[in-house]
């Protein structure tokens, strides 16, 4: 598959050819939706915590006698029915992690990637550089490139690209993300993904 090749200016300067393996790809929406579940679910603390009765202070001693007094019988003031009891069908810690095989989850990056590339919504530059760290030439970038669209911005590298870190940081419709650590939920999130020629490698190596 070939793509144009823009600048930071959003003008055609070349073209470059995506490995079909990934952006070509068959596409299945059920390893995705799969995907997508299972790193929301493993991004769940799961330490709500609740008390029962059991665990709740006080109430050791029976509140009063069990008959003749036209009460309804109670062993303890801290039962569920008691102000200040424990709690019963409520939420405990637990663990919300959901396993899923490796070559799954890089099958759904690769359908996930291969929608982007068949709408049209992944963007190729021939280099990402700033003058200088600041948001403004950030924001005019992305203006020209993906205009009023949300973007999701991969590097190849960290070292080599502080300045556009830094830049995008304060931009609220921009995320920059290292191309190695890509993943389902936010190709699903952001509306345009946008890359460095020498992005492309990293992911070929990645998901190759």
């Amino acid at each position: 598959m070939k793509i144009d090749v823009k600048n930071m200016k959003g003008e055609v300067v070349s073209e470059v050819e995506l490995p079909d393996s990934i952006f070509a790809a068959p596409i299945y929406v059920d390893l995705m939706h799969q995907a997508y579940v299972r790193q929301m679910a493993n991004a769940r603390l799961g330490t709500h915590e609740t008390k029962t009765r059991h665990q709740v202070a006080g109430g050791g001693r029976k509140p009063y006698k069990q008959k003749g007094t036209g009460r309804a019988r109670q062993g303890s003031i801290r039962a569920v029915q008691w102000k200040g009891g424990g709690r019963v069908h409520t939420p405990h810690m637990r663990d919300y992690t959901q396993d899923m095989p490796k070559k799954m989850r890089r099958a759904a990056l690769r359908s996930a990637l291969s929608v982007k590339a068949g709408d049209s919504e992944i963007i190729v530059i021939d280099d990402l550089k700033l003058d200088e760290p600041k948001t403004r030439l950030m924001v005019a970038a992305l203006n020209a490139l993906v205009g009023e669209n949300t973007a999701l911005i991969l590097i190849p590298d960290k070292e080599s690209n502080e300045e556009v870190i830094r830049a995008t940081n304060n931009i609220p419709y921009a995320k920059v993300l290292l191309a190695n650590y890509l993943n389902i939920r936010d190709l699903l999130r952001f509306d345009k993904v946008v890359m460095p020629v020498a992005a492309i490698e990293t992911i070929n190596a990645y998901l190759g």
